[in-house]
């Protein structure tokens, strides 16, 4: 009976309480035993607990008697929370027919709120606003509730305060989703379509597909059929979520479950795919499905060359269950033997960084992280490069397009001057303004992905004392005054601190880069050349001055003509060292790339 079904998520802003209200909700269903209550039961990854943001979305199906005596089988379907995972909440979404939306009481409504809010008004749900942590001594829920109510239309009454830490108020969620989300339709007889929202590896039954059921059904002995990839799988078990993985026997149009295909590679199985039957196929997928294309790219190396098949493997692992991680073998002068890695953001780096580091104990090192640009050769072929070292010759370059963003700032309005004066030096431009609340204004800008890539976020922070907050989708690629900027050690160039700039900037980058060098790089018994190279010319070089050896401490009393032969010998012998001289360029070097702040 797909009446007393309903599915629903919860989109909030990064630590807003979505995890703990789910948890309020598991706990009220009995879906868990006060035993095995954790805080935050679907984050179950350290990182997540740790960093307060959900990373892998999950599912949870939970048996409620409503105050009309009837019993709801109720899907709640978790969203990842991070900016970054953007395509991944889109899919969730498309699974709901509703969305509970949690906005903070102490800091209001957040870029990711609206993002979040926009793309479920756009898959047309239900919206249920919640104002959560109203027992916090700086919490304003009336005049949270002002702006929410403003934004949504709808009275400053209406919207629903709870306590998710507390228990407070949370039974009004429950009810508010059985009355106001409209259930599932019936479409048992049609031919089956469901969507794949999200998958992870398993050793034992292969890639384990999360997926709402949108038409038709599916039973055990179904031979299916993955749209994009046109994979056939027989499903090794179906199940839903309750909240661990509980076979049955079979599931109808509208339900949430998952089924384990057995398939080796989540590539495979991709998020948003529609699954049908071999038999029956639908005449065309779900619409929306596209694949997650990396945004940052960065090389990853082991600190020691000999970890370098156990990092192979851990890459491989983690793709098992992160279908968006890209990687390919490369070489560095420098580093030596490492990989390629493509990701969706600098969260999504920093969190695949952390797991190889935690979980497969390897010390690495990355690189700077860069864009993947388009090069226009002279002869009319269009290139892609993910790395400044592999940059054509300059001769051989019509012209230089990067990526651009749409970003959203939401601050509050004594904030303006700063962020404005910031999204100008990083080139970005200004396109409108609106006021989502009395006192907040929301600034939208173009701006080139590379210049918030590495501490954009940081310093949007700092300059706000953390109260703005920022989303930002792809644009398009534009063609831009770029160059590679260089750095030579000794007159060797090093590739691992190579780097794709504006024209505008390379004279300060180089000159703030070679700076932070001279610090790092350790003295040797000659002195070190650090040169900035951009155009095939020098514009900006430091020495790192040679370590002393008193050779004269021996030569007491005598000619001065002794002494003169002692140090034209040690300036020989410099010569000759710094010939065969190999200057070792420390971890630091790598990350001073990544420091270079605003000076």
């Amino acid at each position: 009976m797909t009446s007393h079904i309903r599915n629903f998520c919860i989109i909030a802003h990064v630590d807003h309480g979505k995890s703990t209200l789910a948890d309020r909700l598991l706990e009220l269903t009995g879906a868990i035993s006060e035993r095995e209550m954790t805080e935050q039961v679907l984050d179950s990854m350290d990182l997540e607990r740790e960093k307060g943001v959900t990373i892998k979305a999950s599912a949870v199906r939970m048996y409620y008697t409503a105050r009309d005596g009837q019993q709801y089988e109720i899907n709640l379907i978790d969203t990842p929370g991070h900016v970054d995972f953007g395509y991944e909440v889109s899919r969730a979404l498309k699974a709901c027919e509703g969305a509970v939306l949690v906005v903070d009481a102490t800091q209001g409504i957040e870029a990711q709120t609206l993002a979040n809010l926009y793309q479920a008004l756009e898959a047309d749900l239900a919206i249920i606003p919640v104002i959560n942590k109203i027992d916090l001594p700086s919490a304003r829920p009336d005049e949270v509730a002002e702006d929410v109510g403003s934004l949504l239309g709808i009275p400053p009454e209406s919207v629903i305060r709870i306590s998710a830490k507390e228990g407070v108020n949370v039974d009004q969620v429950l009810e508010a989703i059985v009355e106001r989300v409209s259930p599932p339709k019936d479409a048992d007889d049609a031919p089956l379509r469901a969507l794949i929202f999200d998958s992870h590896y398993d050793p034992y039954k292969g890639v384990i597909a999360y997926l709402r059921v949108m038409e038709g059904s599916i039973r055990p002995n179904d031979l299916l059929r993955l749209m994009s990839t046109g994979v056939e799988v027989k499903p090794l078990e179906i199940g839903i979520f309750a909240p661990g993985m509980k076979p049955v026997g079979s599931l109808q149009s509208g339900e949430v479950g998952y089924i384990a295909t057995g398939l080796k590679t989540v590539q495979d199985c991709r998020v948003g795919d529609t699954i049908t039957h071999a038999t029956r196929p639908a005449p065309e997928p779900l619409p929306g499905f596209r694949h997650p294309k990396p945004m940052v790219f960065a090389g990853i190396y082991p600190v020691d060359a000999d970890q370098y098949e156990d990092l192979r493997d851990a890459l491989a692992k983690l793709q098992l269950n992160d279908a968006s991680l890209t990687f390919e073998p490369e070489t560095s002068q420098a580093l030596g033997f490492g990989f390629r890695a493509g990701f969706l953001g600098l969260f999504h780096m920093e969190i695949i960084q952390e797991r190889i580091e935690r979980e497969f104990n390897l010390d690495v090192l990355f690189t700077a992280p860069s864009v993947e640009y388009e090069v226009v050769l002279r002869d009319g072929q269009t290139v892609l490069i993910d790395s400044p070292a592999e940059l054509p010759d300059e001769g051989l370059i019509a012209e230089i397009r990067e990526p651009w963003m749409v970003i959203e700032i939401i601050t509050p309005v004594e904030y303006y001057g700063p962020i404005m004066d910031l999204a100008t030096k990083r080139r970005g431009v200004f396109k409108r303004q609106e006021y989502p609340a009395p006192h907040r204004v929301q600034l939208v800008y173009e701006i080139p992905l590379s210049e918030i890539i590495v501490d954009f976020f940081d310093e949007l922070k700092s300059r706000t004392r953390g109260y703005a907050s920022l989303d930002y989708q792809f644009l398009e690629y534009r063609p831009g005054r770029l160059q590679k900027l260089e750095i030579l050690v000794n007159g060797e160039p090093v590739d691992a601190l190579a780097a794709i700039v504006h024209e505008r900037d390379a004279y300060h980058k180089g000159q703030r880069l070679i700076n932070k060098l001279k610090g790092l790089i350790p003295r040797q018994l000659f002195d070190v050349a650090i040169q900035v190279a951009t155009g095939g010319r020098i514009i900006s070089r430091a020495n790192v001055k040679a370590l002393r050896k008193d050779v004269l401490a021996k030569c007491y009393g005598g000619d001065i003509t002794r002494k003169k032969k002692l140090l034209e010998k040690q300036k020989r012998g410099k010569r000759r060292l710094k010939m065969i001289g190999n200057v070792e360029i420390p971890q630091e070097a790598f990350m001073a790339v990544l420091r270079l702040r605003e000076e």
